[in-house]
């Protein structure tokens, strides 16, 4: 057990004049304690009207994804005590649009998300027998790939979508390459032509944040530059 003061980044729509501001709160946080059981207490304990999101307690649904100390993760995947230290600064993810408190909009995930065309698309007709097989060699290529939980840390940890609201973001470019390296899709320039412009692949600058910041230990990075090869190769025929 030891007493941790969360200082915690607010903000109600409902009183625009007091704007963001810093509330602080101690607890008694025991040994085994997620921030997000942090969270849980202070909100069923101390304070009601601390909004955030989460669901499955389970690191699937990403739902609880936050910054913390500076670092972008999962509160329910955070010991906080193992945070070691008796401050705990929370700030709703940077960059998107805060709705209320720790509670951001996902309308930049989701546009950037259906800009790639995050599914299999197909030219033939399926097999009247079976499904569209792959050899496990072609099914391996995917690793990597299908794991991402889209909870948006890799894209706010971003300096290019700092700085241009229109990017993309790595998370759809894992997206996006998750189905160009897929065998049985027939239509990979679906899913490039949308990246390839000024908004999209090339405004990377491979400084690996959203490498450090996936609580997957994903790696768009890699995913981007294997996106690039694929669209040159392309333009060279």
């Amino acid at each position: 057990m030891a007493m941790i003061t969360f200082k915690i980044n607010r903000y109600n729509p409902d009183d625009e004049k007091r704007g963001h501001f810093v509330q602080e709160y101690q607890l008694d946080v025991p040994k085994g304690y997620t921030v997000l059981d942090c969270l849980n207490d202070i909100k069923w304990k101390l304070d009601g009207t601390l909004t955030f999101r989460r669901s499955c307690r389970s690191g699937i649904c990403g739902s609880c994804a936050m910054t913390m100390n500076g670092v972008n993760n999962l509160a329910c995947e955070t010991q906080a005590l193992a945070l070691n230290c008796d401050t705990i600064a929370i700030e709703p993810l940077r960059g998107y649009p805060v709705v209320k408190d720790l509670v951001v909009s996902l309308d930049p995930i989701v546009r950037g998300l259906m800009a790639v065309k995050p599914y299999l698309m197909t030219k033939t007709p399926p097999p009247t027998d079976q499904e569209r097989l792959q050899s496990p060699e072609e099914r391996e290529k995917l690793d990597g790939l299908y794991e991402c939980i889209l909870c948006g840390s890799c894209t706010s940890s971003c300096p290019s979508f700092w700085a241009d609201k229109e990017y993309v973001g790595p998370h759809a470019f894992l997206k996006a390459y998750r189905f160009v390296a897929d065998t049985r899709d027939e239509c990979p320039g679906e899913h490039l032509e949308p990246i390839d412009d000024k908004h999209g692949l090339w405004r990377c600058h491979t400084i690996f944040n959203c490498v450090e910041a996936c609580p997957k230990d994903l790696n768009p990075t890699k995913a981007i530059a294997e996106l690039k090869k694929e669209l040159v190769r392309g333009k060279l025929g």
